[in-house]
């Protein structure tokens, strides 16, 4: 294994990297359902349909961006230990290699994404499996053959084998959903009882749901004039509150006073042992959002 096979092998694994990303979309959108989309609509898949008439262009890009930064100094590193020990096959010191390497790319990523790390590494060395197996697949029926894919070859093999994976990620999540494997998110139940209390926001809102119906709030988020975001109401202001519910959630109707706009309704989120409080504003699809946790 040397430099020139890792050239050779660059435009088979910058396809499969490509055919591999809507196979991973997949997996993360049929994994969302059981995570709370905050009353996010379709959680963006108006705009990820719009964005499908350009994936034949912007694949290809980004299948090679992942070889050159992962699979090329993976196998890079793996070509000391294929010389030293020939036996072994070529896979498996490419996904040694593939291994670091994620391992290495991991935790800026972690970090960049609030990810652990100890999740954010296994995922990142699982993205060079398939490529890894489809160059050496490659390679192989080249030798069998005695004719090479072209480009357009390529290309064809690895939209079809995209396709066939997305049906069988599709198959493989329904299955998973009808046997609760993959459970759907449920919100909490929030009585008038469970929310009375004080709930604080990352930027530093406080609101006090007091019993009795009274409320107090601190640099509370309101509606914009617009309704299309959040402005913030500075201060500490007093209201009421009544508990209520809308689009299948508990929640609580805020009014507050001194010109802090108008009524503003906090659904209820997170789980039933950590509960939140979220409102939205603006665009369905993909809404501005605050998320209050209780104190």
């Amino acid at each position: 294994m040397g430099w020139g096979e890792i050239r050779r092998d660059l435009e088979a694994a910058a396809y499969a990297c490509a055919a591999q990303l809507p196979v991973a979309f997949l997996v993360w959108w049929i994994g969302s359902f059981a995570e709370d989309d905050y009353g996010s609509g379709y959680g963006g898949a108006l705009g990820f349909a719009c964005l499908c008439l350009f994936l034949p262009l912007v694949l290809p890009v980004l299948g090679l961006v992942h070889a050159l930064v992962h699979l090329v100094p993976g196998w890079t590193l793996a070509l000391p230990l294929a010389r030293r020990f020939p036996g072994r096959p070529r896979w498996v010191w490419r996904l040694l290699g593939t291994t670091v390497v994620a391992a290495l790319w991991a935790a800026p990523a972690a970090l960049l994404l609030g990810r652990p790390f100890v999740t954010t590494a296994p995922v990142l060395a699982a993205s060079a499996v398939w490529p890894v197996l489809w160059c050496g697949f490659v390679r192989r029926r080249a030798e069998r053959t005695g004719r090479s894919w072209g480009c357009l070859g390529l290309g064809l093999a690895s939209a079809l084998t995209c396709v066939g994976l997305c049906v069988l990620t599709l198959l493989g999540g329904l299955l998973a959903t009808a046997t609760g494997l993959v459970r759907e998110y449920e919100p909490p139940k929030l009585s008038a009882a469970r929310l009375t209390g004080v709930w604080r926001g990352a930027d530093g809102a406080v609101l006090r749901l007091l019993p009795g119906g009274r409320a107090e709030a601190t640099d509370a988020p309101v509606t914009a004039p617009d309704g299309w975001d959040f402005a913030t109401c500075e201060g500490t202001r007093t209201g009421t509150w009544r508990a209520g519910h809308r689009d299948g959630r508990d929640g609580v109707s805020v009014v507050l006073g001194d010109g802090c706009g108008e009524e503003l309704f906090w659904s209820a989120g997170g789980t039933a042992r950590e509960p939140e409080l979220f409102a939205t504003a603006g665009d369905p699809d993909a809404p501005a959002l605050r998320v209050l946790e209780r104190d």
